[in-house]
Parts: structure tokens; sequence; C-alpha cells
């Protein structure tokens, strides 16, 4: 395959993987659309496991909102950031930290 198809399908030509920068972005996004405090939220990424992990802490009283009614909020935001992180190749884990 061609370097831009390998591009073109989210892979890196270089070693085969992209970093999470879209996936970063997103759930950015997605978790400073939901709080009260967009400016206190954090997104770290963790690279050092078998998944990357993105970590994300917000302000005091925010993290309700973003877990929401029995986990939902925090799933759908999982679900569309592993999406966003899949279309680069790159798979990872999503955890809200206090």
């Amino acid at each position: 395959m061609s370097e831009v198809a390998d591009a073109a399908v989210g892979g890196d030509p270089g070693n085969g993987q992209v970093g999470p920068a879209a996936a970063v972005r997103v759930l950015s996004f997605l978790v400073k659309s939901v709080v009260d405090d967009p400016d206190a939220v954090n997104v770290e990424v963790d690279e050092s496991g078998r998944r990357t992990a993105l970590n994300v802490t917000v302000g005091d009283g925010d993290m309700g909102r973003v877990i929401g009614k029995r986990g939902r909020v925090a799933q759908s935001i999982r679900t569309v950031t592993r999406a966003a992180a899949a279309r680069d190749g790159v798979e990872v884990d999503i955890e809200f930290l206090d």
C-alpha cells in the first residue's frame, strides 16, 4: 500500500501508528461542552501502558455532570472519543479522575 493510501485509512507509514491528537481534541470538546467551568478541564495523555490512557480532570462540582445519571454521559463520551481514536488507528482508554 502506498504512503498516501496508508494515511487515508488512518495509518502512519513511518511507525504504523498515529498519536491520539484527534481523540484528545474530541474528548476536550465534549467535556468542556458539559461542564460549568470549561477552563478547568484538563486532558492528560499517558502512553505508558498497553493502550493510550486519556485522563480527564474537571473543576470542583463538575464531575457529576460529566458522569451523568448511571454513567450514561461518561459512557457516551467514551464511545465518541474511541471512535475518533479508531479513525487514527489508536486504541484509547478514558478515565475521569477526581
